[in-house]
């Protein structure tokens, strides 16, 4: 089996970068990273916070995202998963970054968006991703999550999340070395 897109490149020792073009206008797309209840149909629901230094909270429900159950490895993912992260830089509708996780050694999050037509191209880094093996889970957990993004923006159903992340993620195991 293939991957449905491209695969996100590592572009420094811990920072991946990865880039898409996304079946809606910007302010749309702008509204499915920042409402809680639009983001939590591809990624996370949750809260939001209103400026930079604000905490807020994502809660994780991978079970909502497709109809599968997720596989014996990710068990501890069947059930909610909350997350605290801070709002860094939010530049409405081109530019939003965030801490991801609010724990001993948070990494970072940056959604880049340019309008193209009735389209948006998203380029998402991820960075200060401590060893390969957390690079290659997060590379295939945004792949996966994106994915679903763009079936959701389309008005598809989203495909499965848990068969799509076991692909990418070999497929990143390959490529990332």
């Amino acid at each position: 089996m293939t991957t449905r897109h491209s695969l996100g490149q590592l572009i420094e020792p811990g920072t991946l970068r990865m880039e898409r073009t996304l079946p809606a206008p910007i302010e749309r797309v702008w509204a499915y990273l920042t409402d809680p209840e639009k983001r939590a149909t591809w990624l996370a629901g949750g809260t939001m916070a209103q400026e930079a230094g604000g905490v807020f909270e994502l809660r994780f429900e991978h079970t909502r995202l497709t109809d599968e159950e997720a596989p014996e490895r990710f068990a501890g993912y069947r059930k909610p998963h909350l997350q605290k992260s801070r709002l860094i830089r939010s530049e409405a509708p081109t530019l939003l970054t965030i801490s991801w996780d609010e724990g001993p050694a948070p990494s970072e999050v940056t959604f880049e968006l340019t309008p193209e037509g009735n389209s948006t191209r998203l380029v998402l880094t991820h960075r200060r991703l401590a060893n390969r093996k957390e690079v290659i889970s997060v590379a295939g957990g945004w792949h996966a999550h994106v994915d679903v993004l763009i079936d959701v923006l389309r008005g598809d159903k989203p495909q499965g999340f848990w068969t799509n992340l076991e692909v990418v993620e070999k497929a990143y195991e390959a490529q990332i070395r």
